[in-house]
């Protein structure tokens, strides 16, 4: 018996069918609008959203569904919705004799804007199956109905339709978002992977050492914030302009065995840092790893060949090796169909054949040779040459993967050789070191930076007494910092950095520091904080002691940017007597008046970073000194942060909930008056009473509140009377806290969310994607919005947060879209309501500063003893026309080029720029450099900063040929040879460590020629110049030193006389590659084609592949 269909549209309204050829066995799944002030596209591919039961995700038996949903015009006019049949075919398991099932509907609905709002603002439109257990969309789309993009948020956009807009990707989905973008709700992400391998690895390391943790809610935000840094550094595999089409990081094009000493060099370098205590660049490198790790069991035929085992001679090359399949063997079949079965030669997976590997080939570069297999995907260009289809199995989309049946075997052995390395990368540097990579039970460092100068004898004594209370209190427990810095200055010197994990032996540091020496007023205080930031582990807190102003103001944006890329605080305690007469510096015997205004640059570093700023005394310094020990014990949350400059009253709140078990309040300034008020109307005033509320200790500059038990909970308020600028900070003891990072979508070759370099910028729509901590399996929050919260707290913008009804994940992330960043600066309010309805709240201290302008890192090549690097970027004007001062700093002193220098961008355009670091020949392989780069409008206070970490290499270590990489060719050859030439041009890439050295043409008649990429600004187009060039016969063309770590384009031309040549390119440690060129070598797409044309290839290709097999 057949199945047939029922249509139905609210309302009655019903098309029918569009006399579109019948298709077997299929079944719509219902779109709709959910309307708001804009409407909300909602597209549902292949699978339903992930609220579905599993007894509503059947199907009928063997069949399976697509669709599209293409929305227009949301300002006004029609919103047309076309729901179309692309094409249901039976799955492999289908019996002979089994009936034929046809089912077919197709519906056009035009909505205009106002009809739309008058019938409640929600449309669908649907065609079931009745012998179908699938249920209709849910009636009630009042929340985040179908998909999690679906937020409750009064200006959101049309989500789904995006997916039509976007390049097709060539690796398993980078992070969840990308799961919404192609509606592949079941897919496993390079994120899911690896937050999940980490997770299990850790956990059971930590049972096996008996740490007393038990879940993941006992891990704390250092490891959820260690885990986002090597899931951010996987995905951004897929973002960065210089790997995510590189098919090397990818497993893509049979570069099989290039990957694979990709990923043994990944390996190396992470074992180098972890040895090194450089924890930040391993857990950079072993995300690159596992992304490429990830990409070959997706991108390969691995798993059509039956294998359910990990490939092991990936990363251990003593292991048994499977050939690669030569460039002259055919590997695939034509596919025809979204959905590729048996579509890979059966001599690569069949047992009785000789097994050889293939990966897809994507897109136009390199070009795939006749006979080979794509990536595939609706957006891969590659997959109409032949053999046509493809093979990829990223996702669970049939659009976006050929084999999308094979998605959970592939996810599941990648996800296994994620497992896999981590237990070997345990068992080369050991448990206790692997614990600390990934901030394991660690508790925060205590880092310090000391004026040592003449008249710091007080200080350095308040701060050797703070540290032994800090370690005495302590003893006992396993509670003691994790580690401990100290960095000393004066003037003109600055260090050495004293780290150690022995609290004893920093104790004994510390008594052996002397104030001695000083001279004029200033010292070279920032040189001191930027050095501690560089050996300081993200999310610490930094404590300077000094009585003198920065001699290195210079440095403030290099402090500012290294200081909000690991979301560290700084906090200054300053000491001086301002006495006409008694002079604290002794050794001064002449002073002028020193401006009052000279110590502005600390007050907005720790503003911006939210720590405190103390003017205090030599008397008080030990009292004021306490933040110290408040501030660095684990479980630290802020409840309120604040800074006023009024003069006037002030009213602030803060709120107290049931995670919160200890409450401090900081005031740094000058309190004429101030009055304290609990949830249930209880008051203290401040200044004259201790009790019931509060316990007060007033220092010269402090005032440190602590609340009295029990703390009740609920808002508290605070009412304060001050005389010039105050700031106000309010901290807790709770597990329950939140990390958070802006995005924005990647539109390149791969859809997700693209982590934000440097601080977002103002105007343009922005993702905050967010990851709430701490909660136990028992705790059900709900959190619903974050609010953008001024400087003076106030309430800047409030941004819905997609659903989290019960979020007992410690890592669940939740999503907020910003339509247009404000451009005032502010910080982050996190709301939500615990099980009993009781209000919860979290604040992120630091200011954000949303900017016009950006900087974009192109490479980071890596640092080989006694060469020269180059890493390249573009800054981005999102303003008008004007000039730059851009200012490069790093820790190790490698940079070539010192100062600023002035960069123009036109408006809205860009300047394409570049800095040399030369490595001195005594640097150790595993050394890692932090590069920042700093960029100041010259009219306007806008600013931004991007932070690169580079890895000293060895050159020995680097086995790995350089590759070539075809790119176009171009012939005007007839009968007469001698009258026609040709030309190919091909991209030259070493992938190894040791960077391109020489290129030579052994055969053929022609000249070849390096094309160096031009210099670009205000948006202009690249122009290639051309380098000195080599014929046939002549030595060898040595690369450019400044171009050898990147690739290189290079042309050859010749007569048609002479059809091929064989070129040999070198790198540095003389590995060779032969490259084979030929007059008949297809060409690639030009990136000379505009990206709003691409975009509307894209779209045409797209909606042509779904439609074709409809109308033929």
């Amino acid at each position: 018996m057949q199945p047939h269909c029922e249509d139905s549209m609210p309302g009655g309204r019903s098309q029918g069918a569009c006399g579109l050829k019948e298709a077997s066995c299929l079944h719509v799944l219902p779109v709709g609008y959910l309307h708001h002030t804009q409407p909300v596209c909602y597209l549902f591919i292949n699978s339903p959203p992930p609220h579905y039961s599993s007894k509503s995700r059947s199907q009928v038996p063997g069949c399976r569904a697509t669709s599209v949903h293409v929305c227009r015009s949301p300002c006004g006019r029609d919103i047309v919705s076309l729901v179309a049949i692309a094409e249901v075919r039976r799955q492999g398991d289908q019996r002979q004799g089994d009936e034929p099932r046809t089912c077919q509907q197709t519906h056009t609905h035009t909505v205009s804007a106002g009809d739309h709002a008058a019938a409640g603002c929600r449309s669908h439109s649907s065609a079931t199956l009745t012998q179908s257990s699938l249920h209709p969309l849910p009636r009630d789309v009042s929340g985040p109905v179908g998909c999690a993009l679906a937020m409750p948020h009064p200006r959101l956009r049309v989500f789904s339709c995006l997916m039509l807009l976007l390049p097709g990707h060539q690796a398993f989905l980078p992070n969840f978002w990308s799961q919404i973008l192609t509606m592949s709700w079941s897919s496993h992400t390079h994120q899911y992977m690896t937050e999940q391998a980490l997770l299990n690895v850790t956990l059971a390391t930590l049972g096996a050492m008996d740490r007393g943790i038990a879940g993941k809610d006992r891990l704390g935000r250092e490891f959820w914030h260690a885990v986002g840094e090597v899931v951010r550094a996987n995905a951004a595999m897929d973002f960065l302009s210089s790997t995510r089409s590189d098919p090397v990081y990818h497993f893509d094009s049979e570069h099989v065995e290039e990957a694979a000493a990709m990923l043994r060099e990944f390996w190396a370098q992470t074992l180098l840092s972890v040895q090194a205590k450089k924890y930040q660049g391993a857990r950079q490198s072993l995300g690159q790893l596992f992304h490429s790790l990830q990409d070959f069991y997706s991108h390969s035929n691995w798993v059509e060949m039956g294998q359910r085992s990990l490939y092991l001679h990936l990363l251990h090359p003593e292991e048994p090796s499977i050939p690669v399949a030569s460039e002259d063997t055919p590997t695939c079949t034509d596919c025809y169909t979204s959905s590729c079965r048996n579509n890979i030669l059966s001599q690569l997976t069949e047992r009785e054949h000789t097994s050889l590997l293939t990966t897809g080939y994507f897109s136009t570069q390199p070009k795939k040779p006749p006979g080979k297999c794509s990536h595939g995907g609706i957006l891969d260009s590659s997959r109409h040459h032949g053999a046509q289809g493809g093979i990829n199995k990223d996702s669970t989309s049939p659009f976006f993967s050929p084999h999308h049946y094979l998605h959970e075997e592939a996810a599941q052995l990648a996800t296994a050789a994620t497992r896999a390395v981590l237990l070997d990368l345990r068992e080369a540097v050991g448990a206790s070191s692997f614990l600390r990579l990934f901030g394991v039970g660690q508790q925060p460092a205590l880092v310090f930076v000391m004026d040592t100068t003449g008249s710091m004898f007080e200080e350095i004594t308040a701060a050797r007494l703070r540290t032994l209370s800090i370690i005495r209190a302590r003893a006992k427990g396993q509670q003691q910092p994790s580690t401990f810095i100290l960095v000393p200055f004066h003037d003109p010197g600055v260090g050495p950095v004293y780290e150690t994990d022995d609290p004893e032996q920093f104790m004994r540091h510390m008594e052996s520091l002397l104030a001695l020496g000083g001279g004029d007023e200033p010292e070279m205080c920032l040189s001191a904080v930027l050095l501690a930031l560089t050996h300081t582990p993200p999310l610490s807190e930094v404590f300077v002691f000094t009585d003198a102003s920065p001699k290195d103001a210079h440095l403030y944006d290099a402090v500012e940017a290294l200081m909000r890329e690991k979301q560290c605080k700084v906090s200054f305690l300053l000491t001086e007597d301002l006495s006409p007469v008694v002079w604290r510096r002794e050794i001064r015997r002449v002073r002028q008046a020193l401006s009052p205004e000279r110590f502005s640059l600390y007050y907005k570093l720790s503003s911006v970073s939210g720590g405190l700023t103390i003017a205090t005394t030599n008397s008080d310094i030990q009292k004021a000194s306490a933040i110290v020990q408040d501030n660095i014990s684990a479980g630290k949350v802020t409840l309120l942060h604040v800074d006023s400059d009024s003069v006037s009253a002030s009213f602030h709140s803060f709120h107290v909930d049931h995670a919160v078990k200890s409450v401090t309040v900081h005031l740094a300034g000058v309190l004429k008056s101030s009055i304290l008020t609990s949830p249930t109307g209880r008051t203290q005033f401040l200044l004259e009473q201790q009790r019931p509320l509060a316990h007060l200790e007033i220092s010269h500059g402090l005032y440190r509140i602590s609340l009295l038990p029990p703390i009740e909970q609920g808002t508290w308020r605070l009412h304060a009377e001050t005389d010039g600028h105050i700031t106000i900070q309010v901290i807790g003891d709770s597990s329950v806290d939140f990390l958070y990072y802006f995005a924005v979508l990647a539109n390149g070759t791969h859809p997700g969310l693209a982590r934000v370099q440097g601080t977002p910028v103002a105007g343009v729509p922005t993702f905050l994607v967010l990851s709430i901590i701490g909660l136990s399996p028992d705790d059900k929050v709900s959190i619903s919005h974050v609010t953008l919260v001024g400087s003076r707290g106030e309430s800047l913008l409030v941004v819905p947060l997609n659903s989290s009804s019960s979020s007992s994940s410690s890592s669940e992330e939740l999503v907020g879209r910003i339509d247009s960043m404000p451009r005032e600066p502010f910080s982050l309010r996190l709301t939500g309501r615990d099980g009993r309805g009781n209000r919860l709240e979290r604040v992120s201290t630091e200011m954000i500063q949303p900017t016009h302008v950006q900087i974009q890192v192109l490479s980071m090549p890596p640092l080989i003893p006694g060469e020269t690097a180059m890493v390249r970027f573009d800054l981005w004007n999102h303003g008008p026309a004007r000039q730059f001062t851009l200012t490069a700093e790093d820790d190790h002193g490698f940079l070539l080029q010192k100062g600023p220098r002035r960069l123009s961008a036109g408006e809205g355009g860009r300047v394409r720029g570049e800095v040399l670091l030369k490595t001195p020949n005594a640097s150790e392989a595993g050394e890692g450099v932090t590069l920042t780069l700093s960029a100041r409008a010259l009219d306007t206070p806008d600013s931004n900063y991007a932070v690169v970490r580079l890895n000293v290499i060895v050159l020995d270590q680097d086995a790995t040929p350089p590759t070539c990489l075809a790119i176009q060719a171009k012939a005007s050859c007839t009968a007469d040879c001698s009258h026609g030439r040709w030309t190919s041009s091909l991209m030259v890439v070493d992938r190894g460590r040791a960077g391109l050295a020489a290129l030579q043409v052994s055969e053929g008649r022609g000249n070849l020629t390096i094309l160096q990429e031009g210099g670009q600004s205000e948006g202009g187009d690249n122009n290639d110049r051309a380098e000195p060039r080599v014929g046939h016969g002549q030595t060898k063309l040595d690369v450019p030193a400044g171009v050898r770590g990147r690739p290189l384009k290079v042309s050859y031309t010749s007569s048609c006389c002479f059809p091929r040549a064989e070129l040999l390119v070198w790198d540095r440690a003389r590995n060779m590659k032969r490259c084979h060129l030929s007059a008949s070598q297809q060409g690639a797409i030009m990136e000379s084609i505009s990206a709003a044309r691409r975009t509307e290839i894209t779209l045409c290709v797209m909606l042509l592949s779904i439609l074709w097999p409809i109308l033929m």
